[in-house]
């Protein structure tokens, strides 16, 4: 029996990708400092505990003993994270956590990484050839992370996957996001400010995110693996499909919010994902919106 140790589940990624875990056959443990709520909880065994506290993650994993290990625990707080020094916190953390898993004779570990460790100078981003040069301190925290994984991990025998997040949407998604600010606008009635929407990025939905990381964990695919849909379009097109599927086009504001620094085009390459683990998106970006505008209906009715 695969049994895999889960952080960050009750986060945007984690509770869509525990249900994918389970759907596997796969024993899910979560750890974390607050209990899952109740549709995420259903199967999974739940351990309180705190990622900065090395003794207490040693104990946890030793009575655990996991074969397998999903992490997604990180500080993700919009607008806050790409600077924040919190990602240093988290990078020691991790190490803490990985050295735990290893040491307990763990097998295989898959990290969440992003697609802020590229050189964003480059629109298409592919996991072997596209430099690492990352423009924040987020984006440096992750990429050295990786490599202190990726060292430690050849050394010890552990297979390590590392998935690169792309631009998620969703259920659940933070304030402060693009998806999730636009569509509660506009079901509010209220004017939705955003850029000119030209630049062109690659969304995916967040449940399909979370089957990626189940499938991932369920494969012996290693190295970066980036986690997207292979859909580019201009951020102006998801925009306006908002706007429709909300009934609110009138109210939204183009080229109100624009910033000047951001890349034109930042495209993911996808072939090691489809190709390596079998993954296919559940859904494309219409429906994703569809069934995230819903949900948002739902949560304001």
């Amino acid at each position: 029996m695969t049994r895999v140790l889960v952080t960050g589940a009750r986060g945007f990624v984690g509770r869509h990708a525990v249900p994918a875990l389970r759907a596997r056959g796969i024993e899910v443990h979560a750890a974390g400092r607050t209990p899952l709520p109740d549709d995420v909880a259903e199967g999974v065994t739940f351990h309180q505990c705190d990622f900065f506290d090395g003794a207490a993650v040693a104990a946890l994993v030793q009575r655990v003993e996991p074969t397998h290990l999903l992490h997604l625990a990180w500080d993700a707080t919009p607008g806050l994270f790409w600077t924040s020094t919190e990602n240093l916190r988290w990078v020691a953390a991790s190490l803490g956590l990985y050295l735990a898993f290893a040491a307990s004779g763990g097998r295989r570990a898959v990290v969440a990484g992003s697609c802020a460790e590229y050189d964003w100078s480059h629109s298409e981003l592919d996991e072997a050839r596209t430099p690492l040069v990352p423009r924040t301190l987020y984006g440096e925290a992750k990429r050295a992370l990786h490599t202190l994984l990726e060292r430690a991990a050849a050394q010890s025998g552990v297979e390590l996957a590392w998935g690169r997040i792309f631009f998620l949407y969703g259920p659940h998604e933070a304030e402060g996001r693009l998806v999730s600010d636009v569509t509660r606008a506009l079901l509010a009635g209220r004017e939705a400010r955003c850029s000119e929407g030209s630049q062109q990025r690659d969304f995916m939905h967040v449940a399909d995110a979370g089957r990626a990381f189940a499938a991932l964990v369920d494969s012996d695919v290693t190295g970066p693996v980036n986690v997207a849909s292979g859909e580019c379009v201009p951020v102006r097109s998801i925009v306006a499909a908002l706007g429709e599927l909300t009934g609110g086009a009138g109210l939204i504001r183009y080229g109100t919010a624009n910033r000047p620094d951001e890349p034109p085009r930042l495209s993911a390459s996808v072939e090691r994902l489809r190709q390596r683990t079998g993954f296919e998106s559940m859904y494309d970006l219409r429906s994703g919106l569809a069934q995230t505008v819903d949900w948002w209906r739902a949560q304001v009715s």
